[in-house]
């Protein structure tokens, strides 16, 4: 597999403080807690408070809560909305409501499972259906349990519950113990693998700087299947987990700017702007890696890329 450079719980006082934060401010972009939306989202932000002359804020929030606050007005985009994954989503606020809109352009990301290239010469593992093998699950075992450990992703993440489904489809949710946790410190896990050439297995995915740290391998699967994705996120179903059933690889993705249909009335040269935006998988990377690993403060770095891309920038004002 060649990667291409990857619930509702918003109360009513979560979407009133939103509010509150919209109320000061032209555009309220929500921001996610995975490092390339919170790239494009001070790109977004720079490219229209220069070009448009707009007040534009960040606020944090998850997936559900930010696609509630487009909904109600108390904020107005999210800049990476991944599909398949938040498919539930969009099915509600986009093709149901109308409430949103998904804009064209889509960058491509992928998502599986990884080990380092030390962990796949040490153990020997080469497919995701062997880790429901006792014996090699036994080989990512940190805490002597008798389990292996695995990183399925952060609490909040679609994409957390569907490698529970998967995890469940292919067995080893019964020899490994499925972590959640903050990337930032699931990643910190892997650096520590690496120097300590230990054994290590995590969720991967694509756009991400992580490739370019480390040499990973994406363990196998057999090709995705739709007849064999059957997907329900807990939001849908309280038997969600009982009902699933992914027991192939994931499906190419694509990460897509979501916008509130009410920005096309009250700001229009912003909908128009963000309906035109374009990037693609390298530059996403890029633009994850000078953030996360150069440590590059967040809206220094975006001035200085819209800067340097006004010819791109300018395409999307046309």
């Amino acid at each position: 597999m060649n990667f291409r450079q990857l619930i509702i719980s918003a109360s009513i006082a979560s979407s009133l403080t939103f509010g509150a934060v919209a109320s000061a401010a032209d555009i309220v972009i929500g921001v996610p807690n995975w490092p390339s939306v919170r790239a494009t989202a001070h790109v977004l932000k720079v490219a229209m408070e220069d070009n448009l002359g707009l007040e534009v804020e960040l606020q944090n929030g998850t997936n559900p809560v930010i696609f509630e606050a487009m909904d109600s007005g108390a904020m107005h985009v999210h800049p990476e909305v991944w599909l398949p994954n938040q498919v539930n989503l969009n099915k509600k606020f986009v093709m149901e409501k109308g409430s949103v809109r998904k804009t064209e352009a889509g960058v491509a990301g992928d998502q599986a499972m990884c080990v380092t290239k030390g962990t796949a010469e040490r153990t020997g593992i080469a497919e995701l259906a062997e880790l429901s093998n006792p014996d090699m699950a036994a080989k990512f075992d940190t805490d002597g349990d008798g389990k292996g450990e695995i990183w399925i992703g952060a609490a909040g993440w679609a994409s957390t519950n569907v490698e529970k489904i998967r995890a469940k489809s292919y067995g080893y949710a019964e020899t490994m113990n499925l972590k959640e946790m903050d990337e930032t410190l699931a990643l910190a896990e892997v650096d520590n693998a690496v120097a300590q050439d230990k054994d290590i297995v995590f969720f991967c995915y694509t756009p991400h700087h992580m490739f370019a740290l480390h040499e990973l391998v994406i363990l196998k699967e057999p090709a995705y299947d739709e007849a064999k994705w059957t997907v329900i996120q807990p939001t849908d179903d309280p038997e969600w987990l009982e009902k699933s059933d992914a027991g192939v690889a994931w499906n190419t993705a694509f990460l897509h700017i979501h916008y509130a249909t009410a920005l096309e009335e009250s700001q229009p040269e912003a909908a128009k702007m963000l309906s035109q935006v374009a990037l693609d998988t390298d530059i996403v990377s890029a633009m994850t890696y000078a953030l996360v690993v150069e440590k590059q403060d967040p809206e220094a770095y975006a001035k200085q890329w819209v800067a340097d891309n006004a010819s791109t920038v300018d395409s999307w004002l046309k």
